[in-house]
């Protein structure tokens, strides 16, 4: 037997010390739940000034979870307390191997350090992480109770829930009255707005499926407590499995961090702004990946409405500016339509609605793309709110002759500038670009209807039919277009628009072939 050198200290293994409350039924199938099934498992603690709890925490990792899970990562986000330098002794003196100890310089806030963490796992190629607090807040006795069904491929994320009754609920465990209230009002209407069956939307102890999570952009998600927020949003997006656990409530006396007021605010504010970069009302950049630049109307009278007639069925469609696809979706789908789409985006969302996807620099002409089509030849060209994008539009009509049909048609629409609420603006003397509609910052261009008419004939087309879209007023009020109170409202629009169209139309459309 080899015996301690001289000046070495042996380490001493790590003790398990559960609450002894959780320690009874609680442990009898953990060792069986705790299994990983060849699933690469890490843990990532977040701690900020935890010195006086994180050792307890570690310690009440139980031996099962210890040996299945490949490493256990601290990270401490700039504590000023010894936090740091008590984790990596316990490393050492505890003869922890799995336990990786990692210092932030500044602090990233609780959401900055989480998304540290997960970048952190997700390089090293794990399958799943499980959130854990520093604090002792939640019980690291029930770790293999949140992984384990994400092991068994029932669940893309799990997540703790205080409110549910298994072990006596929130307010047995501590929980003040006040956030006990403030919990339950804010995951009702969570709930509503997200159309998410969950009982507390506030828990920090939860795990997740790294390769659902790699689908998630972080970047310009908040480094606040609200992140936790955010996070739920974006998995209920991405239709990811949520499945919640019952879990104790343990309130001690370490001091908190988390303003409740600020906190409730920005979680309201959260799902506020999901909801308007979802309606395309406004583009948040937390929520940028979900914003439609140009959403479907669906009003009678709308651009949409209109392209759909126009179209037809059984038509072989080059939809030039076709975007991630939802227009073509649309066309497949009423009028059996093969559709061809060409825009900026490497590639379209909507792929299974397209039959071909180009992709060129419309401001540079669909040249690049023309030899590609083999001579094809299309009945309907599509060139929906594109024009005025463009610096130089009659390159791109004039390109269009070469896939047409001598007998096919273009459809085109372009903004009306006359439109009434231009002309108010410019009366109380403001002409402000917006993020889209008739003064979209990214126009280069402005039509009446004279001019759109003498510019689509100039290029060679015979014009066959025009129309003037109604004023798309379901998207600025968000109301259903088919509630009785948006049907009224466009009826009025359409019979003003009929009376004076270049005051009161939206877009210019056209319906045009190619001149003989």
């Amino acid at each position: 037997m080899s015996q301690p050198v001289a000046g070495q200290t042996t380490a001493i293994p790590l003790p398990f010390e559960p609450l002894p409350e959780l320690y009874g039924g609680l442990m009898q199938n953990e060792a069986e739940l705790a299994k990983c099934q060849g699933k690469r498992i890490g843990i990532l603690i977040v701690a900020f000034n935890a010195v006086t709890t994180l050792a307890k925490v570690l310690k009440r990792i139980t031996p099962n979870v210890w040996q299945n899970v490949e490493e256990v990562a601290v990270f401490d986000d700039a504590s000023q307390d010894a936090t740091y330098e008590l984790a990596a002794g316990m490393k050492v003196m505890r003869d922890l191997p799995k336990l990786h100890v990692i210092h932030h310089d500044q602090n990233l806030g609780y959401g900055g350090n989480q998304k540290a963490g997960y970048r952190y796992f997700m390089d090293k190629g794990f399958d799943i992480v499980v959130l854990l607090h520093g604090d002792g807040q939640y019980a690291p006795e029930i770790l293999a109770h949140l992984y384990h069904p994400i092991v068994m491929g029932e669940a893309h994320a799990v997540f703790g829930s205080r409110m549910m009754k298994t072990y006596g609920g929130p307010l047995k465990g501590g929980m003040p009255l006040y956030k006990y209230a403030g919990n339950r009002i804010l995951s009702i209407l969570e709930s509503r707005a997200l159309d998410l069956d969950l009982t507390e939307f506030h828990s920090g102890y939860r795990a997740y499926d790294l390769h659902a999570l790699r689908h998630i952009s972080t970047a310009h998600m908040t480094n606040d407590f609200h992140f936790d927020t955010e996070i739920i949003i974006k998995l209920r997006h991405e239709h990811c499995v949520i499945k919640e656990v019952p879990i104790p409530t343990y309130y001690g006396t370490e001091i908190r961090y988390v303003n409740g007021l600020k906190y409730a605010m920005d979680v309201a504010k959260a799902v506020w702004r999901y909801r308007q970069t979802c309606r395309s009302v406004r583009c948040f950049p937390e929520f940028k990946e979900y914003f439609i630049h140009y959403p479907l109307k669906q009003s009678k009278s709308s651009s949409h409405y209109y392209v759909t007639r126009m179209v037809g069925n059984n038509q072989d469609v080059i939809d030039i500016g076709c975007g991630e696809g939802y227009l073509a979706a649309e066309l497949k789908k009423l009028g059996n339509n093969r559709i061809t789409g060409i825009d900026a985006l490497p590639t379209a969302s909507e792929t299974s609605s397209l039959d071909d996807y180009y992709s060129a620099d419309l401001d540079q002409g669909i040249s690049s793309v023309i030899p590609q089509l083999n001579n094809r030849r299309f009945t309907r060209g599509i060139l929906l709110d594109v024009l005025e994008h463009l610096k130089k539009p009659e390159t791109i009509l004039d390109e269009c002759h070469q896939i047409l049909d001598p007998d096919g048609q273009l459809i085109i629409s372009v903004p009306n500038i006359a439109n009434i609420a231009v002309r108010l603006s410019l009366l109380f003397g403001q002409f402000n670009y917006t993020e889209r509609g008739l003064l979209d910052k990214t126009h280069l261009r402005f039509y009446t209807r004279k001019t759109a008419r003498r510019m689509v004939e100039s290029r060679g087309y015979q014009i066959l039919e025009e129309q003037m879209t109604v004023i798309p007023v379901e998207l600025t009020f968000k109301i259903p277009a088919r509630s009785p109170l948006m049907r009224g409202l466009n009826a009025l629009l359409r019979m003003l628009t009929w009376m004076a169209p270049s005051l009161f139309g939206y877009q210019i459309m056209f319906v045009a072939r190619p001149a003989k």
